[in-house]
């Protein structure tokens, strides 16, 4: 079973800044660790880095699920987890843009702005 390398310095500044830009203020974010099958097919977990942030009552997890691949979702309960519909990135800043601006589309829908 293939090993899914640790964050990087660099992982954690694309992260770190695209989140700056987008709420104007330093967000803190949890570094930690999930099981997830890699592929489909895998009978067994295997354990992956992950970035977790909490903002207004919303969870963020991005999954590193190996060298250039992320997994992204978030939700307001367990049972209310949503993502983006791609299901997995080869570029974190794409990762992250796109979670962030599917979840304010999210919370303009759920408001009744759009």
């Amino acid at each position: 079973m293939p090993e899914v390398a640790d964050i990087t310095d660099n992982e954690r500044w694309i992260v770190r800044s695209t989140l700056i830009e987008r709420y104007g203020e330093e967000v803190e974010v949890q570094l930690a660790d999930a099981d997830i099958r890699l592929r489909p097919s895998d009978r067994e977990l295997s354990p992956v880095p992950v970035f977790y942030w909490e903002r207004d009552g919303c969870h963020f997890v991005i999954f590193k699920s190996g060298d250039r691949r992320y997994r992204c979702q978030f939700y307001y309960r367990l049972y209310q987890q949503l993502g983006t519909g791609v299901p997995e990135y080869d570029d974190l800043t794409e990762c992250v843009v796109s979670l962030l601006q599917v979840q304010a589309d999210h919370e303009a829908k759920e408001r009744g702005d759009i």
